[in-house]
Order: structure tokens, then C-alpha cells, then sequence
């Protein structure tokens, strides 16, 4: 599988089949720690020093995401941790879109540890 975070999302077509749960193990091997929740979405928690740097994170996020036009849901809770989670809500499951942005989310979390 190319490498995910190398990739740009590209908008579902109408009628574009969610993956199906064959599809979704493969993928998830390429983004760690990311959880299947009910075959329809993918999630992870994040957890930082202080309130700053989590506010940090989700906004590098957004960043991210409006540039590839494929929007997590951010969670910011108890201060310092932020759940992410993805589902592509037009075709109501997953799309290779999420995992691209899965990676490119964990992308983030590298570049800020260097």
C-alpha cells in the first residue's frame, strides 16, 4: 500500500461504497494505534503536557484538514487530551480518505517530537 500520508483525499463520488471490513483491516495496519469503532469510523486519543499544546494540535489539525477538505471530529476533554475521530459522513463509513488523514494527523504528532 503507498504510503498514506504521501496521498491527497479526493472527494467520494455519489454512490461510493464505504470500505468494507476486509478493506478497513488492511488500512489500519498503516496507522497506529487508530481503533475501528463499528466498521463506520476510526479514533484515537491524544493526550499533551498542558491545555496550550492541545489547542496547538487541534489547530494544526484544522490546518490539515481544510487543505485536504476531509474533516475529523475534535474533541478537546480534561484539559489536555483531544479524541480525533474520522468517518467520511457522505458515504456513511470509512473511505481511504480517513486513513489519509489518520496518517497525516499522526504526521503531525512525529514532526512535533523532533
Amino acid at each position: 500500500m503507498e504510503n498514506l500520508q504521501s496521498k491527497k483525499c479526493i472527494p467520494c463520488e455519489k454512490g461510493t461504497a464505504p470500505l468494507d471490513s476486509k478493506q478497513i483491516q488492511e488500512y489500519v495496519k498503516n496507522v497506529k494505534a487508530w481503533k475501528v469503532v463499528d466498521n463506520k469510523k476510526i479514533e484515537k486519543n491524544f493526550q499533551f503536557i498542558d491545555f496550550r499544546h492541545a489547542l496547538t494540535f487541534i489547530n494544526e489539525v484544522g490546518d490539515v484538514a481544510e487543505f485536504e477538505g476531509h474533516h475529523p471530529d475534535l474533541n478537546l476533554h480534561n484539559w489536555n487530551k483531544v479524541t480525533v475521530t474520522l468517518s467520511t459522513h457522505s458515504i456513511k463509513g470509512l473511505s481511504e480518505n480517513d486513513f489519509i488523514m489518520a496518517a497525516k494527523i499522526d504526521q503531525i504528532i512525529q514532526d512535533n517530537l523532533k
